[in-house]
């Protein structure tokens, strides 16, 4: 699995959203560094510049490989911050492993607790959109990349900021990453229900997200969320997308630092 790691400090560890890799926290990662943390970053299995292995590719089991990594890097304590399908990665890996450990949790734009429309989730998304995301990924995975792109930064409502830079550095990144491992993450990020998990976290917990989010819609996850936590902040930032870490990428990463460095006692 490869990873970064950058900057000497308190740890900050993040974790990515689909179809990316750990380039998209860049910024974050820079501005943190320049601030006196250590950040860690990594490529999930089958994402950005990780092998990729024909299976594995679930929420659970993206959360057994953060913890050997954790592991391997011989971190005790830490924060973990996870962008959309990261913030569920971070919310399993808390769940299950890391109650004594994580000192903080931020999720940014999180497909937690559950995206999809059930019979017990009615207010969730049309099973049909990832049908559809799923028949475009295995029609034109290179096409479809282009596309989604415009949706995930806000450039098809907002035009008159959109960057055909970032949108290429989009295509370039999910590219890197294997067909396979994608088309099964849909399966992951979309089906997976963290209610529990977040149930059970008592760590102080930052629910960061755009108003104009159309990918990740706050009323279906992330205002869910922050009813389920024991111990949650909730911050909104006002007309930015899903890909807020990239277009709102100052305002992010302020709230990040302002978040890490608070007293518990204040959350």
């Amino acid at each position: 699995m490869y990873y970064k790691d950058w900057g000497d400090g308190p740890v900050v560890v993040f974790s990515h959203g689909w179809p990316l890799s750990s380039d998209a926290f860049e910024d974050q990662m820079l501005f943190l560094a320049e601030h006196g943390y250590r950040v860690i970053a990594f490529d999930r299995r089958g994402h950005g510049r990780s092998s990729q292995p024909w299976a594995g590719h679930n929420i659970d089991q993206y959360a057994e490989d953060l913890h050997q990594l954790i592991r391997h890097l011989g971190l005790e304590q830490f924060a973990l911050v996870g962008h959309s399908t990261g913030g569920a990665v971070v919310t399993r890996y808390t769940a299950k492993y890391g109650q004594n450990k994580v000192t903080k949790l931020a999720l940014i734009a999180a497909v937690t607790p559950l995206m999809i429309r059930r019979d017990d989730n009615p207010h969730g998304i049309d099973p049909d959109i990832f049908d559809e995301m799923r028949t475009n990924l295995l029609d034109n995975r290179a096409d479809f990349y282009l596309d989604f792109a415009k949706q995930f930064y806000g450039y098809d409502k907002l035009l008159n900021k959109k960057s055909e830079g970032v949108i290429q550095n989009f295509w370039r990144i999910a590219m890197q990453g294997s067909i396979k491992a994608h088309y099964d993450c849909i399966h992951a990020f979309s089906e997976t229900d963290l209610s529990e998990d977040l149930k059970q976290i008592t760590v102080p917990t930052l629910v960061l997200y755009g108003t104009a989010d159309e990918i990740v819609p706050p009323e279906i996850c992330s205002q869910k969320a922050v009813k389920l936590l024991q111990r949650s902040v909730e911050e909104q930032i006002k007309g930015a997308p899903h890909g807020l870490c990239t277009t709102h990428k100052n305002e992010v990463s302020f709230a990040l630092k302002q978040f890490l460095a608070a007293e518990d006692s204040l959350l």
